[in-house]
């Protein structure tokens, strides 16, 4: 039985909104989850025509398949002072975090799970319900993820203790999360691991980068689900 609030959400851009949005694409990245999400919303970020993206996130809200949308950049000004974070610090990863940002400080539930656009389960499967057992049980757990493209090798290297279900270790990848928002609506974006600067420099200080280093920083734990894999390809 799914007692825990879940919000499903994702973002799209101007190169892949048409994907999302006029494609089965964004309908089968929620599904896949076999979870009854409390809310399910996109984020709508930088894109050249707001008004023709949002007339297909209305169709998608008139049939269910989304709860609602979002305009990124009519937040971004107000979660950058209630995050304390410096536009200017992004150093070129502006765009490539305020969407996560965002829907992290609008969330209304206890969780939030995130695909960003170009990543989907493989398959239906439910992972969610043990991820949040394993989140209860363990204030140190921050994020949950199934492996990623198959590398199931790669998840156990990165690895320091495993159960039944799970891989446990550090790090942290936005191409999924599925997060306690209230660990994640705290100041914590503003600091630095050596670890960390693995990111690609094109990112800039990017969101994924902000919050690998404060997880490295405070011993935080990452879950990888064994038993199912998301696929990441970009568009």
């Amino acid at each position: 039985m799914q007692l825990n609030q879940v919000t499903f959400e994702t973002k799209c851009y101007e190169k892949d909104w048409k994907i999302l949005l006029q494609t089965d694409r964004l309908e089968k990245m929620i599904n896949y989850n076999q979870y009854q999400f409390k809310e399910k919303r996109l984020f709508i970020n930088n894109v050249d025509s707001i008004s023709e993206v949002s007339r297909y996130a209305d169709k998608l809200v008139a049939r269910g398949v989304l709860s609602s949308y979002t305009v990124v950049e009519d937040y971004a000004k107000e979660v950058l002072n209630f995050f304390e974070i410096n536009k200017d610090s992004f150093k070129g990863g502006y765009y490539y975090s305020i969407s996560e940002l965002v829907s992290i400080y609008l969330c209304n539930t206890d969780y939030l799970l995130h695909f960003s656009s170009d990543s989907i389960l493989d398959r239906p499967f439910n992972w969610i319900d043990l991820s949040i057992s394993k989140f209860q049980n363990d204030d140190q757990i921050k994020v949950a993820n199934p492996v990623w493209n198959g590398n199931i090798y790669e998840a156990k290297q990165e690895s320091f203790q495993e159960d039944e279900n799970f891989f446990i270790g550090y790090g942290f990848s936005d191409q999924c999360y599925l997060i306690r928002s209230k660990d994640f609506k705290q100041k914590i974006y503003n600091e630095k691991n050596p670890i960390s600067e693995r990111y690609p420099v094109y990112g800039g200080e990017l969101f994924e980068k902000r919050v690998d280093a404060w997880m490295r920083n405070h011993h935080y734990k990452r879950i990888t689900f064994k038993h199912g894999n998301y696929i990441h390809r970009n568009f």
